[in-house]
């Protein structure tokens, strides 16, 4: 039978069957994927083939075959640097939230999380969350990154989960589609789907105990149907976002804004680094690129993992 995975434990995994039955499933002996060393093989939103057997009087699935991925969010696994963790396959678009201080979401995740994005070729949406607690500078600051992420091309919207600020928005954005929320722990993602879907109860507090104890790589993903014909995948809290699989030559392909230019630069393979006349640092120095993405894009070309590695939910 031919089915969808919507929950992964990482030994078993919840498949929904052809047949809209869901089905506990095991993968069937050592099943790993070619060239991707992961600490999953079946991730939540992959099509999977599964037989059917009979267990001590119950039905048991054992997948078979995972049918090819239109696209995945894969990032490393923190713990096992030459390991990686697909958090989602099969997906339309994702929404990021962000926030700016409990917990501070800085830019060099956001720009990391874009970058798989724009890499994997899925919408990315950022959803400036918990609007109505800021004070006047702290709205002016997330205003100041909104602009600036939208002039790069991507949609950002204010919202809040808690008094319900565009969160209508946000469904009618989901119609039709496989949606995947992340974000750091804290950001308000469970508040914000079940205020976009009540009757899922998700628990607003667990994710952020798990951050306390730090399990960093067994956290997974799940899917949900909604009944406004959409399906959300929920991630737990993300604390960092190691960028993987993109070749250094590559890397400025997924900064829209150095990519819309780099034909000018004088060089075809230029890395805008020291080269002279380099359309992406003369652009930088006329405030035509901001910094913070510029600096994002260093660290990356660098191998300056330290960002991503820091807990900032650690307390010394």
């Amino acid at each position: 039978m031919k089915g969808t995975v919507y929950k992964s434990t990482g030994s078993w995994y919840l498949v929904k069957g052809e047949d809209g039955k869901h089905y506990d499933c095991r993968i069937k002996g050592k099943f790993r994927l070619k060239g991707i060393k992961s600490t999953n093989p079946v991730a939540v939103g992959d099509k999977v083939e599964f037989d059917i057997e009979e267990k001590e009087g119950a039905e048991q699935g054992v997948i078979k075959k995972i049918e090819n991925r239109e696209n995945y969010i894969i990032r490393k696994s923190v713990n096992l640097s030459k390991q990686t963790h697909i958090i989602a396959a099969n997906i339309d678009q994702v929404f990021l939230l962000v926030t700016l201080n409990n917990p501070p979401t800085f830019t060099t995740f956001i720009d990391r999380f874009l970058i798989t994005a724009e890499a994997y070729g899925i919408k990315a949406v950022l959803l400036f969350n918990k609007v109505d607690t800021y004070n006047e500078d702290e709205l002016a600051e997330i205003k100041y990154l909104a602009a600036m992420y939208r002039d790069i091309g991507y949609e950002c919207i204010g919202i809040s989960a808690k008094s319900g600020k565009n969160v209508e928005k946000v469904k009618e954005m989901m119609l039709g589609k496989t949606s995947m929320f992340s974000g750091h722990s804290g950001t308000g993602k469970s508040t914000l789907i079940n205020a976009l879907e009540p009757g899922l109860n998700l628990k607003t507090s667990e994710i952020s105990g798990q951050h306390k104890q730090g399990q960093h790589t067994t956290t997974f993903a799940e899917m949900f149907d909604l009944s406004f014909d959409a399906r959300i995948i929920d991630t737990p809290g993300i604390k960092g976002f190691g960028v993987v699989d993109i070749e250094r030559e590559e890397l400025g392909n997924y900064f829209p804004e150095f990519f819309k230019i780099k034909q000018d630069c004088k060089f075809h393979n230029c890395l805008h680094l020291e080269e002279p006349q380099c359309a992406v640092k003369q652009a930088l120095e006329e405030g035509k690129i901001a910094w913070s993405r510029y600096k994002s894009y260093l660290q990356i070309l660098q191998g300056d993992e330290d960002n991503y590695r820091t807990d900032i939910y650690k307390k010394e």
